[in-house]
């Protein structure tokens, strides 16, 4: 079976030298999962995330390119088609391929969330996204951290990482 270091490597070759998206990715499979090994997944959940984790920015580029954006909206509705091409010659059994697929096609939602791999995902996201962009996403903080957070693990995190919550100074530092 396809393991997470060759979806790695497979996918930052995807990305063509686009070092912020390589980045963005390497910082969201390393938060995933290190959340899902503290919050005790069993392998098969485990493995799941991560291969999501590493795939979850594939439409970015396509995005980009079409909208002139990555809004969130945007990557869900392009991501189905190119993870069906991107994991077509892969070995992965058709039920972990279809969670993949659903968990990506859904990681800019955050109601309705099922499964702590879609979970994980979802928290890990938003810590490298605020890191990455504060000013964008320190200003739902507060409301992020009450209705999507639910893991002891991701929350410790979120409060270590941003111990004053959303306060930005003026330069969008925190």
């Amino acid at each position: 079976m396809v393991t997470v270091a060759e979806l790695t490597k497979k996918m930052i070759d995807f990305y063509e030298g686009n070092h912020e998206d390589i980045a963005h990715f390497l910082k969201v499979w390393a938060y995933a999962r290190t959340i899902g090994q503290l919050e005790n997944l069993d392998s098969d959940t485990q493995l799941t995330l991560e291969m999501a984790a590493v795939v979850h920015d594939i439409s970015c580029p396509t995005c980009r390119r079409k909208y002139g954006d990555t809004a969130g909206n945007h990557q869900e509705a392009e991501s189905e088609a190119l993870l069906r091409d991107f994991l077509a010659d892969s070995d992965l059994d058709e039920a972990r391929k279809e969670r993949i697929i659903f968990i990506v096609c859904h990681h800019h939602t955050y109601t309705g969330v099922e499964g702590l791999d879609w979970q994980i995902l979802l928290e890990a996201d938003y810590l490298v996204n605020a890191s990455e962009n504060p000013e964008k996403y320190l200003p739902g903080f507060d409301n992020f951290r009450k209705n999507v957070y639910k893991t002891k693990t991701g929350l410790a995190f979120l409060d270590s990482v941003f111990p004053h919550g959303s306060t930005v100074d003026q330069a969008g530092v925190i």
